[in-house]
């Protein structure tokens, strides 16, 4: 039964090795010289606050949600890709009209101003 498991247990071994020696290889041979930039806090794009019930804009959290939203798009969009010949017509017009909601939604974020800083 141990055969089986073998080859993944061998695989997973080279795995944590290849990682054990690229994380030793950096720590050695990086610089160390940490300044003011580096040893701040990173609050997902905007200043750190102390107070955790200090109102906040949430447009950044808006862009990350339609970032997600249409990265997915994209993973519909190879596999579909790969099997157009096998699905005809009627797979191409199914990822047409799932194509278009997803366009009308972008549009109307965008005539919001989801996606504008200021």
């Amino acid at each position: 039964m141990l055969q089986n498991y073998l080859p993944v247990l061998i695989f997973i071994g080279f795995g944590v090795a290849i990682a054990f020696v690229m994380l030793t290889v950096g720590w050695i041979l990086g610089q160390r010289r940490p300044d003011k930039e580096k040893n701040s806090p990173y609050e997902c794009g905007f200043e750190a606050f102390d107070d955790a019930r200090m109102p906040f804009d949430v447009r950044f959290y808006l862009v990350a949600i339609l970032f997600i939203i249409f990265d997915l798009e994209t993973a519909f969009l190879f596999p579909w890709g790969v099997v157009i010949r096998d699905i005809g017509w009627f797979g191409f017009l199914s990822m047409m009209v799932f194509l278009a909601i997803l366009v009308v939604g972008f549009i109307y974020e965008w005539k919001r101003g989801a996606l504008e800083w200021e």
